[in-house]
């Protein structure tokens, strides 16, 4: 019967890895939903984005505090889930701490675990009192009720949880704390578990020794439904993010054809349209609904960590506007969700719904309240563009639905008939230099 755990052990992981996988594809899916658009320029740039921002944490450290932590835990994570190999060995196969064999080497390993493990479960309540206690303005934006704001925590709680029970693991692991090597940090927590019996300790260090890796699938498969995804979407979010200069819109080729054909001498303007050829598909000026958005922009919404640095940076946030450029990734996202799961509950086949981006979730006035000043694609960590969804949007009113606000109704206008933004004559346009 000594088999038992090691089956109970493999069922576990196939179900915890199985589970995640299908997240995975449907992420894949929902993110696949948005138009083409080609990224395969400036590769060299875009590796080297992805090393320095994802991998290298540089924007997370222009807030030297929160950065400091960030790097902590982040590195913690990384460099601790080694340990996690060790632990599908010894569940599939029966063994008990199989690196040991490793010697002297294997005490500085888990050392530097347990040395790891305690910052971070130090900055993890650092994290929990910024959020609670101090409550830095940010976290409590009005988008940051209910869910996001539990998710927040919850995340802060399994952290905790899972360090604490790495450290309980190794305290009470006999043979471990035998060896004398590699228990910087256990050391200090054995004496708590000093008289209890030998086959006491030994469930104790099986009973966290199960909750820890039943911890960590959990928590891999809690990420889907978390901000914390952007643990696995930052590094191609990084990659595929806007190479060109921040302040470089792109055209709508349909747009750029028809201005390319205005400017042709040699067009005919009076020609009518080829019979033989195929009728082309109507298209659609801007977005109202993310399957008009671009994949790289679904990915981004997916990748949005709600640490709120970009809401921090706009000025039409600080003046008191709606726009909050956290929420129009957040509202991106829980559309593209719930557009996910009708395509889910109808064979693969999206119902119209009656819904869409627009109107249901950002509002016109968050969309005319940007000034399209990049502050929120600078501040952003991981390369997220909030502004490209916000131009899209805008793009679908005013050529869609001539549904811009008057004052760019008029300038539009004075630009058609007078060839400037100002309703003067043409002839009058130079008079200023005169006064």
């Amino acid at each position: 019967m000594s088999f038992i755990p090691n089956i109970l052990f493999a069922i576990l992981l196939i179900v915890g890895i199985g589970y995640f996988t299908k997240n995975v594809k449907k992420l894949i899916r929902n993110i696949n939903l948005g138009q083409d658009v080609d990224v395969s320029d400036n590769k060299s740039q875009r590796w080297k984005n992805m090393a320095m921002i994802a991998l290298g944490q540089s924007k997370m450290v222009t807030r030297p505090i929160a950065g400091f932590l960030h790097v902590i835990v982040y590195v913690g994570f990384v460099v601790i889930n080694i340990e996690v190999l060790e632990i599908i060995i010894d569940g599939l196969f029966g063994t008990h701490r199989i690196f040991s064999s490793l010697g002297h080497f294997y005490g500085i390993l888990i050392g530097t675990f347990e040395v790891l493990a305690f910052l971070v479960f130090v900055s993890v309540i650092i994290f929990w009192m910024r959020r609670n206690v101090i409550k830095l303005q940010r976290f409590w934006k009005p988008e940051m009720k209910g869910w996001p704001k539990n998710d927040g925590n919850i995340i802060l709680y399994i952290e905790m949880v899972l360090m604490l029970l790495f450290l309980v693991m190794n305290a009470t692991d006999v043979h471990f704390q035998a060896m004398n090597s590699g228990n910087v940090i256990s050391q200090f927590i054995a004496p708590l578990f000093s008289n209890l019996s030998e086959s006491t300790l030994h469930g104790i260090e099986r009973g966290a020794w199960w909750l820890h890796i039943t911890g960590i699938l959990a928590f891999l498969n809690y990420l889907y439904f978390s901000k914390h995804l952007h643990i696995l979407l930052a590094f191609p979010n990084t990659y595929y993010g806007k190479t060109k200069p921040k302040g470089q819109l792109d055209n709508l080729e349909a747009v750029t054809k028809e201005v390319m054909l205005m400017m042709d001498p040699n067009a005919d303007p009076f020609a009518t349209p080829d019979e033989n050829a195929a009728e082309e598909e109507v298209v659609k000026f801007g977005a109202s609904d993310v399957q008009d958005l671009n994949w790289v922009q679904l990915l981004n919404a997916y990748t949005c960590t709600e640490c709120g640095r970009c809401t921090s940076e706009c000025p039409a946030n600080q003046t008191g506007k709606k726009l909050s450029p956290r929420k129009i990734m957040m509202d991106t996202r829980d559309r593209l969700e719930e557009v996910g799961k009708n395509i889910d509950a109808n064979n693969g086949v999206f119902t119209d719904d009656g819904k869409q981006l627009l109107g249901d979730y950002i509002t016109n006035e968050e969309l005319w309240a940007c000034t399209s000043c990049n502050a929120c694609v600078e501040a952003c960590p991981i390369s997220i563009d909030p502004l490209s969804i916000i131009i899209e949007m805008r793009r679908y009113l005013v050529m869609e639905q001539s549904a811009a606000p008057v004052e760019l109704n008029n300038m539009m206008t004075n630009i058609e008939n007078n060839g400037a933004p100002w309703p003067y004559n043409q002839m009058d346009r130079l008079n200023w230099k005169d006064e």
